[in-house]
């Protein structure tokens, strides 16, 4: 059931379930990926075990700095050392009696930031972490351009080796001999 749901997180063996809002700007419309504008964002994180009840959790958004995108890790995270620097929002560890997270930010800048969900087993010293990636004010489409253009002039290359390109515009464009 929850294997499909792209809104779940998962937090080592628990899961929780994420839902975003923007309540100026689209209302109760929610999303679960990528946030569709710059403005106040609320989080609401909700767990779908009730072990998590039980433990101190905390709730960070991190500017992806190192571009790591939608393929963000744990590792990839705690390869940046000390996250203050790179912290848009964070939200205290904090036991959530009624399973629920809530979090308000108003982000200024549009760009990819990463979720990071941290839970801390209350007897055995443990940490799990759970890391998403979502985009601020849509999609850049900056690197899809430069794809296109340097796919462009990679075909115009391999044609002008062939000679095609040559024969195209000797085709076209004749020359007006007299």
């Amino acid at each position: 059931m929850y294997e499909d749901d792209q809104c779940v997180l998962k937090v080592a063996f628990l899961l929780a379930h994420f839902t975003g809002y923007q309540p100026q700007s689209r209302g109760g419309k929610e999303f679960c990926e990528d946030i569709p504008e710059v403005g106040e964002s609320v989080f609401v994180i909700e767990y779908l075990h009730d072990y998590m009840r039980e433990m101190p959790i905390d709730f960070r958004v991190i500017r992806d700095s190192e571009g790591f995108d939608v393929y963000a890790s744990w590792e990839d995270v705690s390869s940046m050392g000390d996250l203050a620097p790179h912290t848009e929002f964070y939200l205290p560890a904090a036991r959530y009696a009624d399973g629920v997270i809530t979090a308000r930010h108003d982000f200024t800048e549009a760009g990819g930031y990463i979720g990071v969900i941290t839970a801390m087993h209350p007897e055995q010293n443990k940490v799990y972490n759970a890391v998403f990636f979502f985009q601020v004010g849509g999609r850049s489409y900056a690197g899809l351009i430069l794809f296109v253009c340097v796919l462009a002039v990679v075909q115009l290359g391999y044609l002008a080796s062939t000679g095609a390109l040559q024969r195209f515009l000797r085709n076209r464009f004749p020359s007006r001999r007299r």
